[in-house]
């Protein structure tokens, strides 16, 4: 006999959908509250509101929904019939059904996840509602059967074919693109493609001489530490042969064949120099300095930063320092330690780059010390630091698991990844108690939220294990805290307690600058107050700054893993298309 489960649980979300439709349409938040529990959150990603928002409690969501329906006009809420069918399942410690659900407003066609928990009366109600914009009106992506027919380059002999049409696009010779996108790493080609399939003339310049330098001129051993079915890029996912985790060069590849597949518009070997906003026009003036050191100038309506979380190298003033005789070099410098066999190192910082520095000078036979200057997050790359991507290897499609991704309101990812924390600290203590023993300092995130959450407020923090922690605890890789040291000299380091640290080398692993510093740089002080703070959680519950508009017009940001770009790229590109459209303000 055939499984009726999967039908009735259908069933049951179509009746709430449709409740929670006619209330929608009558206006009144009193009509709403009822259909959620008293902690429930609402998280839109630009369907209702046209920016990325949480709204937490029942009040406050009512409110907020009967507000933004009446300008929107939301209808047609249905259970999708062609995504993963409505189930069981446990989210943030609790049970509850999770379904993904259709719907359409005004302007445009969306998709949600809804999460029903039994009220005191056993009525089901939401917990979590997601609404995410997921077409525009008219303005649908080019694929599938609104793919382009490429007629015209196979059947007029005597006109322009493909190759002439995409060279002439590139140049802009006798016109600018509508938005430049700064950076061609994951952020950069994601957004860039995304806006390439709406129609928006895109324009992404990089500094470096090929595109995937950004990850082929890092250190040697570099490979990614999450796995390879959490990473693909918009429309391209990874052959099915590919290693679980995907070596730097491989990775950068990658991107030069994406660019060339997804037809970017790239200009390599450019700096963007800056721009300047005319609120009166609608459009920057900026300044881009080409590979052959001319200077272009252009007025796109649009600028999206896409420099990443870690794109400009911080060196701190670190006294004393200067008195070392020996190289020092930031890690992003670092390449190898084939040179250093036989000699002594000193590795300052113990983030993820600082360890894997270390590890690869030691497999060098250098003799290596790594400096910490605050506690850091210990996990082994497997299995505990998989445990978040558990979703990615459960079954449910890419689409779907985006999607169940960016329905989880802060307030319950919180609570998730403390219980990833605690269970990793479970799998990995054998490891953390021998670290402990050789004086490391661990700690594990505000609140216990372990190594994303570190990511999502700092960037940084954390270290996947790979095997420099073993040889720290072996006492393999010495350690010395910051507050040992003494003062650095032309030899290497001498400590408090008499001691030394010879070096012939010196790497500081000491992470990146904060994106409003380049902000400043490129815009100046107006533009960057703004914008304000970029990264980390505001009061909204969102990443700041972050996939939406800003306080300045014009500027957009995209940063952060390649899941990340991949997922919010869609959204920010929506955005933008709006704009374009005259949709939005």
């Amino acid at each position: 006999m055939a499984d009726t489960a999967p039908a009735r649980q259908t069933d049951a979300i179509d009746e709430w959908l449709g409740r929670f439709e006619r209330a929608l349409a009558s206006g009144e938040a009193a009509a709403i509250a009822p259909l959620f529990t008293e902690d429930c959150h609402w998280r839109d990603v630009v369907a209702l509101t046209w920016t990325i928002g949480t709204v937490s409690g029942r009040a406050d969501v009512a409110g907020a929904l009967a507000g933004h329906a009446t300008e929107t006009g939301p209808s047609g809420f249905r259970a999708a019939r062609d995504r993963t069918a409505p189930r069981t399942v446990q989210r943030a410690g609790a049970e509850c059904v999770e379904a993904f659900f259709d719907f359409e407003t005004r302007l445009g066609v969306g998709t949600g996840i809804l999460r029903l928990r039994a009220g005191a009366d056993g009525e089901p109600r939401a917990w979590t509602l997601l609404t995410a914009l997921d077409e525009l009106k008219g303005h649908e992506e080019k694929l599938g059967d609104n793919r382009p027919t490429g007629q015209s380059h196979s059947r007029d002999f005597r006109g322009p074919n493909w190759l002439d049409q995409r060279q002439a696009a590139a140049a802009y010779a006798e016109h600018d693109p509508a938005a430049i996108v700064v950076g061609a790493g994951q952020a950069g080609l994601a957004i860039a493609a995304r806006l390439g399939q709406l129609g928006v003339d895109t324009l992404v310049v990089e500094r470096h001489w090929r595109v995937g330098d950004n990850w082929r001129k890092r250190y040697h051993a570099l490979t990614l530490h999450n796995q390879v079915q959490v990473n693909h890029l918009p429309y391209m996912p990874f052959p099915p042969n590919w290693p679980t985790y995907i070596p730097k060069d491989k990775l950068a590849g990658w991107f030069e064949a994406y660019a060339e597949a997804m037809e970017l518009n790239v200009w390599t070997g450019t700096e963007f120099e800056g721009g300047e906003w005319d609120a009166a026009a609608g459009r920057w003036t900026v300044s881009l300095r080409r590979e052959d050191g001319s200077l272009r100038t252009m007025n796109p309506r649009h600028v999206i930063m896409a420099t990443g979380v870690s794109g400009i190298p911080d060196r701190p003033e670190i006294p004393s320092l200067e008195n070392f005789h020996g190289p020092v070099m930031h890690s992003a410098e670092y390449r190898d330690g084939e040179d250093f066999a036989g000699r002594h190192a000193i590795v300052i910082g113990t983030g993820n780059s600082g360890h894997d520095i270390a590890q690869d000078l030691h497999s060098s036979g250098a003799r290596v010390t790594m400096v910490q200057r605050n506690p850091t997050m210990v996990v082994n790359i497997e299995p505990s630091a998989q445990l978040p991507y558990a979703l990615y290897s459960e079954g449910p499609p890419l689409e779907d698991c985006d999607l169940i991704v960016a329905s989880t309101p802060l307030a319950l990812a919180r609570k998730a990844h403390q219980a990833f924390t605690a269970r990793s600290r479970e799998i990995d203590r054998e490891l953390l108690d021998g670290l402990e023993r050789a004086g490391f300092r661990l700690d594990y995130g505000e609140d216990d939220t372990g190594w994303q959450f570190k990511y999502l407020t700092r960037g940084g923090g954390y270290y996947f294990n790979v095997g420099c922690s073993d040889l720290i605890a072996a006492g393999e890789i010495g350690l010395v805290q910051w507050d040992e040291i003494e003062c650095f000299d032309e030899r290497g380091m001498m400590l408090r307690d008499g001691g030394r640290r010879d070096a012939d080398l010196m790497v500081l692993a000491t992470g990146y600058r904060e994106q409003e510093w380049l902000v400043r740089r490129l815009f100046g002080d107006a533009v960057a107050d703004r914008v304000g703070p970029i990264w980390g959680f505001g009061e909204d519950q969102e990443l700041r700054a972050m996939f939406r508009r800003t306080g300045q017009p014009g500027l957009w940001f995209i940063a952060g893993s390649l899941a990340q770009c991949r997922i919010y790229s869609k959204y920010l590109a929506l955005q933008i298309k709006a704009q374009e459209e005259g949709l939005t303000g």
